[in-house]
């Protein structure tokens, strides 16, 4: 199996390669914008921009697992449309004319981060419900590839990713966003285990799916990753809460009543 990962010099993109690198049978193409070394299996490009150099590299790859992007959830909307919309419609170009088998889109939680303080459990029908234009590009690209793979009979599997930090990634009340923050909490040995499923398991047609930690009481469905991709994780977190967390809550909720949709936060830039 020849496996391509985009942004594999980011935080998600170096674990997803050490989670495919050892795998007897695959074969790892990694492209980012900044990586160190440049050979037959180490692309640098610019994605934004598409170019047949760095598209040449898809040919013969069975799975994309598109992980490239810019990650800030605070981010506006002319980096969203550059770096999330723009680029991700050049990889799924490229990924189509390769007539690759498989794609597979790092989607966000922030698709549905409008649910931070319901009671409803997110599983991916429930309708979006995104509060900053990040989210609303992890929604666009999700419909974008859903028609791809209609269209061509490419397998198109997103992962509503949850919160996992650089490094080590511990859990616990440094995380931001407060007891939700920590309920997404999503494990390193588990973010490698829905690669590997994500890129292996039998998986006809094309699904979204929610990709967190088994964390006590979160309300992301992981049932319908398990049907899917067979992931089932080894990890749980139970969110532990200080004043200051607490505090966190009940502003983010405060200003979430006060404010209109889709609308800048008034007082400070984390949603």
């Amino acid at each position: 199996m020849r496996v391509l990962i985009t942004g594999a010099s980011g935080n998600l993109g170096q674990k997803a390669v050490r989670a495919l690198g050892g795998r007897d049978g695959v074969e790892l193409v990694q492209i980012s914008a900044d990586t160190p070394a440049v050979g037959a299996d180490r692309v640098r490009a610019d994605l934004a921009t598409y170019d047949d150099a760095w598209a040449a590299a898809f040919r013969g790859v069975d799975v994309v697992v598109h992980l490239a992007g810019n990650g800030r959830p605070d981010a506006g909307w002319a980096t969203v449309l550059r770096s999330n919309i723009d680029l991700t419609l050049n990889v799924l170009r490229a990924a189509e004319a390769a007539h690759v088998g498989r794609f597979v889109f790092a989607s966000s939680n922030w698709v549905l981060a409008g649910y931070r303080f319901t009671a409803d459990r997110l599983k991916s029908t429930t309708p979006p419900r995104p509060v900053n234009p990040y989210g609303v590009s992890k929604l666009v690209v999700e419909r974008v590839g859903l028609a791809a793979a209609a269209r061509t009979g490419m397998v198109f599997l997103a992962l509503r990713i949850g919160y996992c930090q650089p490094g080590a990634n511990k859990p616990g009340p440094h995380m931001a966003f407060g007891r939700w923050g920590q309920e997404m909490w999503l494990s390193n040995d588990d973010w490698a285990q829905a690669v590997q499923q994500a890129c292996t398991a039998d998986l006809t047609g094309s699904a979204i799916v929610n990709v967190m930690s088994a964390n006590r009481g979160m309300r992301w469905e992981l049932d319908e990753t398990a049907r899917h991709i067979g992931y089932r994780p080894r990890h749980r977190h139970t969110p532990r809460l200080t004043a200051a967390t607490r505090l966190t809550d009940l502003a983010a909720r405060l200003r979430d009543a006060a404010r209109r949709p889709m609308t800048a936060p008034a007082i400070g830039a984390r949603w």
